[in-house]
């Protein structure tokens, strides 16, 4: 291509003059413009395969294109082998605020939930965002135990994947064979353009994904806690996870989760896991009168504190109160 050149005019009050070659601006009065030589384009070298034969999923020469570095939070499950007790949150409100405050708090990990929340896999995306900034990881919970909402929520690249309602080993073996690629289960395949390898740039994501993915499995039902040992067995099953709302309302005490039989039937499902035959880690909830604080205390290896909208309802109706009785 050739230099571009800018030509100075002389003008005239009265009319513009006329412009000269190869390319000029003119402009009354104008005694500023110099001449200047723009540096000649180069065009860049085109890849050896052309935009027909390249597959639209296909790496454009992965060996050219450096992603931008970006360090990884240490994973869950290294740091449950590690000995340490991880403290997280629930997100239900789907907010990316609540979310990267929750990151930049100091929270081990967040649980976006799609069970209970309003929203969706697209709701979630910007909330894994915020968290990702954060280097906090992320939890999804499942709204069902389904290969489908497996497939899309393991496409977004959560640390962990929380099934819910697991009530005997055969449905957490399926839950399992929902985060494997075959042979070994029933994942879809579509890591090439997928957030959870980088879009194709983490070449290491398939070698790598199914060691570093905390699988957990909920237990909320009688039958469940009788099958607590059973279901964390399973191979492949990381962490289980007792839900006492749940359990309380199959045991006939809705809305009592410290109710004494409940409690009791909780202390069935500790033991069942916490006697590590199975290798497995116990996740639980901190209830009134069963806090965060007890949960770590009796073993629990990851412990939920609160939920994002409930801690904010009490913030906001403390401050209402204040103001009101001053």
């Amino acid at each position: 291509m050739a230099a571009l050149t800018l030509t100075t005019l002389t003008t005239t009050t009265s009319s513009l003059s006329t412009l000269k070659k190869p390319f000029a601006l003119a402009f009354s009065n104008t005694k500023f413009l110099k001449t200047q030589t723009f540096k000649t384009l180069t065009p860049l070298k085109s890849s050896s395969s052309t935009h027909s034969d390249r597959s639209p999923i296909e790496s454009t020469n992965t060996n050219t294109i450096t992603p931008t570095s970006t360090a990884n939070p240490k994973s869950l499950k290294s740091r449950l082998r590690n000995g340490e007790t991880l403290y997280g949150l629930f997100l239900l409100s789907f907010s990316p605020t609540f979310a990267e405050i929750a990151g930049l708090s100091g929270y081990d990990f967040v649980v976006i939930d799609m069970e209970h929340g309003h929203g969706g896999i697209s709701d979630a995306l910007p909330c894994l965002h915020a968290l990702a900034a954060t280097q906090t990881p992320a939890i999804l919970r499942l709204p069902e135990s389904s290969a489908t909402w497996a497939k899309k929520a393991l496409d977004l690249g959560p640390q962990g994947l929380m099934f819910p309602m697991i009530d005997d080993p055969d449905s957490a073996q399926k839950a399992v064979s929902f985060t494997r690629y075959p042979p070994n289960g029933v994942r879809g395949a579509a890591h090439p353009v997928a957030r959870a390898s980088k879009y194709g740039l983490d070449e290491e994501y398939i070698n790598k994904c199914e060691d570093e993915l905390l699988i957990m499995c909920q237990i909320e039902s009688v039958e469940a806690v009788k099958n607590a040992k059973e279901i964390a067995a399973v191979d492949g099953v990381d962490c289980v996870m007792i839900g006492p709302l749940d359990l309380s309302a199959s045991m006939g005490w809705l809305g009592d989760p410290v109710n004494e039989k409940v409690k009791e039937m909780m202390k069935v499902g500790e033991k069942a896991v916490l006697d590590r035959e199975s290798g497995a880690y116990l996740a639980g909830f901190a209830m009134p009168n069963d806090g965060a604080d007890e949960l770590k205390r009796r073993g629990y290896h990851m412990v939920c504190g609160g939920v994002d909208v409930g801690l904010f309802r009490s913030a906001v109706a403390d401050d209402v109160k204040r103001f009101k009785m001053n």
